[in-house]
């Protein structure tokens, strides 16, 4: 079974990925119930603190209460005696896998449990979730790839309507769409465009509804240089921002390509922040921009359709990623 914490956590990613061995979630907390220091073992079980995860084992000790026997009662416990912050439902506990959401009072956050059988049967949900390595492949197919997402998107258009498309999916601790961390506005696509036509596009375009794209078209486009036609030199200014939420004082104005580029540059760190990870390629570019130790890392990933026809699974889940804190979310 995986455990997975998105948080504040010190991976490229933002999130802690580990493995269980126990089979169901029931199992894990019936193996856990009565131990003397529930802190240290969620420590030692979990690769390190889980926020808020104890206050059911500590509850279970005051308390003298026994062990769950079914799901069903272990969903009334946590519900009674788990803390999270939030009114919504915010724990929400299944046959084959526990989804939380609260926050430390700095940012949102998330963690799951999450069973082998479902983490199989449902990749397209669950592959960029459990995915730890940085960074993701790189393989794309050389034309023709197919696909389609199954999340609504955000469309900026930048090219006639082709069956080509950018999508851009940006991870941050306060995004300017929502002011929160999870439940962002989800991605962008980019329609009729490949990565490597993305960047001229983006800088060829001063018309007066520029300020109005979505913050992270608005982001991009000032992060590409006057003359640039590759977006890999954007991303690498982007692994350069200092700063918890950069944003360039005139992206809410409708300045030309050139001014706003220059404003942009003001915000640069003085050379590549050495913690900071970029991987550029063809049809898809990533970077983990580290901020500082203790917000870690904020991600950027920028992929077209030749990418995802090929890693299907990873760019569904993705998207998905971008726009909902619960995988199971419609």
């Amino acid at each position: 079974m995986y455990f997975v914490s998105r948080w504040r956590e010190e991976s490229p990613f933002g999130k802690r990925v580990v493995t269980v061995p126990d089979a169901t979630v029931l199992g894990w907390f019936r193996r856990g119930w009565n131990r003397d220091d529930p802190h240290a073992w969620i420590a030692g079980e979990l690769g390190g603190d889980v926020y808020g995860l104890d206050s059911i084992f500590d509850e279970a000790r005051k308390r003298n209460l026994p062990q769950p026997q079914s799901v069903g009662e272990l969903r009334e416990l946590l519900h009674e005696h788990l803390w999270v912050e939030g009114d919504d439902d915010f724990i929400r506990l299944g046959e084959h896998a526990l989804r939380v959401r609260t926050d430390d009072d700095e940012v949102d956050l998330a963690y799951y449990f999450i069973d082998d059988e479902s983490a199989a049967a449902l990749p397209d949900r669950f592959a960029f979730l459990l995915h730890d390595t940085w960074p993701l492949p790189t393989a794309a197919v050389a034309s023709g790839g197919v696909f389609s997402p199954d999340v609504p998107v955000r469309s900026v258009r930048l090219a006639p309507p082709g069956p080509e498309a950018v999508f851009s999916v940006r991870l941050c601790w306060e995004s300017p769409d929502v002011h929160r961390n999870l439940n962002l506005a989800g991605a962008l696509a980019f329609p009729g465009l490949t990565l490597p036509d993305l960047a001229d596009r983006l800088r060829g375009t001063d018309g007066p509804d520029a300020h109005r794209w979505p913050y992270d078209a608005r982001l991009l486009r000032a992060l590409v240089a006057p003359g640039e036609d590759d977006i890999g030199p954007a991303v690498e200014r982007y692994a350069r921002l200092g700063g918890y939420a950069p944003s360039p004082a005139g992206i809410d104005r409708p300045l030309a390509h050139e001014a706003i580029h220059g404003e942009l540059l003001d915000l640069l760190r003085p050379m590549r922040y050495a913690a900071s990870l970029t991987r550029l390629d063809a049809h898809i570019t990533q970077v983990a921009r580290y901020i500082d130790g203790f917000f870690g890392f904020d991600q950027w990933f920028l992929f077209d359709t030749r990418w995802a026809a090929t890693h299907p699974d990873l760019a569904r889940s993705l998207l998905r990623y971008a726009a909902h804190w619960d995988p199971y979310a419609p």
